[in-house]
């Protein structure tokens, strides 16, 4: 646990093929089920103070209280994303904090000296924003504002893997 931010909530995995990534975790690790998105609606991209034109696909399981995060980006668009895999990862990039207290997080983030590396949001509030926090891959740190539709969401899929039997283990509609 982050004496900053509590439990780690979710581990986000950047991949070059997110339909192989989630058929590995489903039916090698047991994983799922899968909530995939081709597009996301991501509003408001901005990676090191700048708009960027970011397309990304998301895939979101649980393991448990934990939430694993697939992403795959879909275009050359500047971002932390394709910085990780243009360095030649793939795999674990970021840890995520969830909060309610989204500007409160960013202030003690902020006192902690980390530099804003990309921020965004995702339905209104949905707020999200990484961190220069990488001293080796997988080291970025996310901060994810859940209070409202997102926060709903990521409870309704946690709900779903708990009484997961295996079956339908990717799936295209949102649990929103």
């Amino acid at each position: 646990m982050s004496r900053y931010f509590g439990d780690v909530a979710q581990n986000g995995y950047v991949v070059r093929d997110i339909e192989a990534a989630m058929r590995h975790w489903s039916g090698v690790l047991g994983v799922g089920p899968w909530f995939y998105a081709e597009r996301v609606p991501i509003e408001d991209f901005q990676f090191r103070g700048a708009p960027s034109d970011c397309a990304i696909s998301i895939a979101l399981a649980n393991a448990g209280t934990l939430q694993i995060e697939l992403i795959q980006q879909r275009n050359d668009a500047p971002s932390m994303y394709r910085d990780f895999l243009d360095a030649g990862h793939e795999g674990l990039q970021h840890i995520a904090y969830w909060t309610d207290r989204f500007d409160a997080a960013l202030d003690v983030a902020g006192t902690l000296g980390w530099v804003l590396g990309q921020s965004g949001f995702v339905g209104k509030p949905g707020r999200f924003a990484y961190f220069e926090t990488e001293a080796h891959p997988g080291t970025v740190i996310e901060l994810s504002e859940t209070n409202g539709p997102k926060g709903a969401m990521f409870k309704r899929i946690a709900a779903a893997a708990h009484d997961w039997d295996g079956s339908d283990p990717i799936r295209t509609r949102w649990p929103l």
